[in-house]
């Protein structure tokens, strides 16, 4: 199957900008919003990463959310906790089940990717599962896939 191209933005983020000091580490930590411009109607559900892209880890993670329900806006300020009502699922980024904004050494600058992901089912998997769990269970499930990247520090 081939993957088609999710198209999103984030208010107050721009692709190969800045993050906004109120989605980072050093400010209130809050996920952002992102809106979808392009969903797929077969979507049933979202998934998210964040990795840090200039971390020595390759790819360190530092959100995992899947089971989203598919809707064109994706609320900023997710709850910080492993399962929400909805069925959603925060995974283990960070160390946490939650979001876990940027936050690079205060002498550095890091890139980071944030990636949407729109699936055609309901996964599976514990809140326990990490980043390589989630895109592992995803494969042959993925009808869109969109990153922006931007820099913090």
């Amino acid at each position: 199957m081939e993957i088609e191209t999710l198209h999103f933005h984030c208010p107050g983020l721009t692709d190969g900008g800045r993050f906004p000091l109120d989605n980072t580490g050093r400010g209130k930590d809050l996920s952002p919003e992102m809106v979808l411009e392009n969903l797929s109607p077969r979507a049933r559900t979202l998934a998210v990463t964040l990795e840090d892209m200039s971390h020595p880890i390759k790819g360190f993670t530092h959100w995992v959310m899947w089971n989203f329900p598919a809707r064109p806006v994706i609320p900023g300020g997710i709850p910080q906790r492993d399962r929400l009502e909805s069925g959603v699922v925060q995974g283990l980024a960070y160390g946490v089940h939650r979001y876990a904004g940027p936050k690079p050494p205060i002498w550095a600058r890091h890139r980071y990717r944030l990636t949407v992901y729109a699936l055609d089912c309901v996964l599976g998997l514990s809140s326990n599962a990490r980043k390589k769990h989630f895109l592992k269970a995803a494969e042959g499930h993925v009808l869109q896939k969109g990153s922006l990247t931007a820099e913090f520090g």
